[in-house]
């Protein structure tokens, strides 16, 4: 489109396109979409399981919409949030606290996310949950 226009439009987002085309081939060197999918299901279902598990916290989303990539859940003791909070900022765990609309706390599991860091953060809600039962 850029040729037939002579070159009269503006620059296309180069960095954008750049990093696309890494992440796709990063993708498609891990396996494909197939992978990915597989993947992602293995994070959210280590999560998911620990979640369910613990009394000690809540989930926000029904089972049956609850994302692969981001999960949210708060804890059953509302004044036990800020401490969980801190408790992953303190571990090296940013940006759990929630997106301020809605509060809450919320964990991002995306493709380049190792489910050994998954299970991290799972052993981290263990110890958690048993402190504070």
């Amino acid at each position: 489109y850029h040729i037939e226009a002579g070159s009269l439009l503006n620059t296309p987002p180069v960095f954008a396109v750049y990093v696309a085309m890494l992440t796709l081939r990063w993708i498609k060197k891990e396996g494909g979409l197939v992978e990915m999918e597989k993947r992602a299901k293995e994070r959210a279902d280590l999560f998911y399981n620990t979640l369910d598990g613990l009394p000690a916290f809540k989930p926000i989303v029904a089972k049956e919409d609850r994302s692969f990539m981001n999960a949210t859940f708060t804890t059953a003791n509302p004044e036990l949030e800020s401490v969980f909070a801190d408790l992953c900022k303190k571990e090296g765990m940013v940006g759990v606290k929630g997106h301020r609309s809605v509060g809450g706390l919320r964990v991002s599991m995306y493709n380049a996310l190792a489910l050994e860091s998954v299970q991290l953060f799972c052993d981290l809600m263990k110890e958690f949950a048993a402190s504070v039962s």
